[in-house]
């Protein structure tokens, strides 16, 4: 579905990004019979039927220019001046009313089911029914093809739609620089995920939010504060979750309409088309399509997992609703990147040790079921594409497996995974409290004795001889199997070799994360209006393998400091506001 429209050479304009707008979902899917044309429909209620709800976005008051993503910017052909000019802030702060034609003066957002762990919940939505469950802040408000790509912008913080559940409908300045910082370091990780165009704040619009005491450590909030509200849009293919296509799949399962099925079919077609057809053909039958698209969904799903793990990612909520059906990362709220390892991190006090750090292939795993699920109503008059379906899906924690352990392999500069080696590792990793980054990093320099790795141990001293020892001898291990295992282009048996593994080791561990107890002060000043630190935060964490000066090693290329851990707001959050 990636048209071959010709962008202009750079967009310098809302009228220049006007001329490639496409509005596939709108022109392709059903709106709610209910929904309003003028989309001034704000209030929570039930959606029963159709893909989308039409909503106007409501702008935040005298939004003001925080940050936009050059690098983003470059890759779709903008000019960074559109960032701060009045046209742009004002549509991607919230205003559609002055948009240059085609492009709508309406936004729209999308229903979805929510499933926790592989259990379908319908306590979430206020009506109890699962028709008021959706995007509840977030508003898509452009859809088009540049340079042959096809992409949705959607406007995080943008008020109140039918599926707000009763909320303010805005996200504060605070969680919009974690998640616009986020997508960015994510990119440049490598990994699949949403992307961040820009963010805008109001200095005189706020909102209470609840929050902890200052060096608190308390679980739960103790305060409400008040928040300057922002704005930022993320950018993606498509928007379509797991959740949207469960919705749509539930509806269909217990006949709640007499187009249930037709809007399943229409959904999954659609996504095909968004975020498959190039490697689904399109003149497929349904029966067939559904196959391939569960096929290639549970490769790009274990792969970001592997990698989430490979970069110390936790999502904290990865509920199907939070899983993208094009398999990239979304929804950067209760996320965090892991200090010390421990492999039951879980960066959100909501979350549970489901969705801990090396438990989401699980979480994977029953996402993918609940995905399956969805799918299955189309294959009723095809028994044998059901059973068929039933072992693509039996087949998800074999590869899941294979890809986690193809990702410690090449963590650990090997070529096949040794379960021996990893184990020890793992142990050993535990009762020192080793910092999962710098550990990695280290390692990838190929050290000849564990002098260098002691930079990321946070407790162990080194009169505790016998737990050196155990490093010692595990670094041996790893040495020789290096030398016996590898090619002999990445064997470390020659200067060459050893210069040609230690820079592909440093290409997967990167030297620098997103930590929150960097985040912190970034955007505690920006709140008063300081936005060096989170300037200072995109360059570093937009070059995330690569060595940079002195003063910014000292400064971010650094354990997390001892008074830092079990506080509120920086070891654990409550919620993403």
């Amino acid at each position: 579905m990636n048209e071959t429209k010709e962008s202009p050479a750079l967009v310098k304009s809302l009228s220049d990004l006007a001329l490639l707008a496409d509005y596939s979902l709108l022109d392709t899917l059903n709106c709610d019979s209910e929904a309003k044309v003028d989309g001034m429909d704000h209030d929570p209620r039930e959606v029963f039927s159709g893909h989308y709800v039409t909503v106007k976005p409501t702008p935040i008051t005298s939004p003001q220019y925080i940050m936009h993503s050059k690098s983003f910017f470059r890759e779709l052909g903008f000019d960074n001046s559109l960032a701060q000019s009045d046209a742009f802030i004002q549509m991607f702060a919230g205003n559609l009313s002055e948009v240059p034609e085609p492009m709508k003066k309406v936004g729209w957002a999308t229903g979805y089911a929510l499933s926790i762990n592989g259990n379908e919940y319908y306590q979430q939505c206020p009506f109890q029914t699962g028709n008021g469950y959706g995007d509840g802040r977030a508003v898509s408000i452009f859809e088009a093809v540049i340079k042959g790509k096809r992409w949705e912008m959607q406007l995080k913080g943008g008020g109140r739609t039918p599926y707000c559940r009763g909320a303010d409908g805005r996200a504060v300045l605070r969680s919009s620089i974690r998640e616009f910082l986020a997508q960015e370091h994510m990119y440049a990780l490598g990994i699949p995920t949403s992307r961040s165009l820009s963010l805008y704040a109001s200095k005189v619009e706020k909102v209470r939010r609840p929050w902890f005491f200052d060096g608190s450590y308390s679980r739960d909030p103790e305060v409400m504060i008040e928040e300057d509200v922002a704005i930022t849009t993320r950018v993606a293919p498509s928007f379509l979750r797991v959740g949207q296509l469960e919705l749509f799949g539930r509806r269909a399962r217990k006949r709640e309409h007499s187009k249930a099925i037709e809007e399943l079919e229409q959904i999954v077609v659609h996504l095909i088309d968004r975020e498959y057809s190039e490697v689904i053909d399109q003149s497929l039958p349904i029966e067939e399509k559904v196959l391939l698209l569960a096929l290639e969904f549970r490769s790009r799903i274990t792969a970001l997992v592997a990698n989430w793990i490979r970069v110390g990612y936790c999502q904290g909520n990865f509920n199907s609703d939070n899983c993208t059906a094009g398999g990239f990362t979304l929804d950067y709220g209760p996320f965090g990147f892991i200090d010390m390892f421990d492999p039951q991190y879980q960066p959100w006090t909501g979350g549970g040790v489901h969705y801990a750090f090396l438990n989401q292939p699980q979480a994977a795993e029953h996402n993918y079921h609940m995905f399956c699920t969805a799918l299955l109503p189309l294959l009723e008059p095809y028994p044998d594409r059901q059973a068929k379906l039933a072992e693509i899906r039996n087949g998800f924690s074999k590869q899941m497996q294979e890809q986690v352990e193809n990702m410690w392999a090449s963590k650990l500069g090997l070529s096949t995974f040794n379960q021996a080696l990893f184990q020890e590792l793992a142990s050993l990793m535990i009762e020192t409290s080793v910092d999962y980054t710098i550990f990695f990093r280290e390692l990838s320099h190929l050290p000849d004795e564990i002098t260098p790795l002691k930079k990321s141990f946070y407790t162990v001293s080194t009169n505790s001889e016998a737990l050196l020892k155990s490093w010692s001898e595990w670094l041996e291990k790893w040495k020789a199997l290096i030398n016996l295992s590898n090619p002999s282009d990445i064997n470390a048996s020659s200067p060459e070799s050893r210069e040609k593994l230690s820079q592909k080791m440093k290409r997967l561990n990167p030297k620098y994360t997103l930590r929150e107890w960097l985040l912190v002060p970034a955007y505690q000043a920006a709140e008063k209006g300081d936005y060096a630190l989170i300037k200072e935060l995109q360059e570093v964490m937009t070059n995330p393998y690569d060595e940079q000066s002195k003063e910014i090693e000292k400064k971010y290329y650094a354990k997390k400091p001892a008074e830092l851990f079990k506080v509120a707001g920086i070891s654990h959050i409550s919620c993403s506001s």
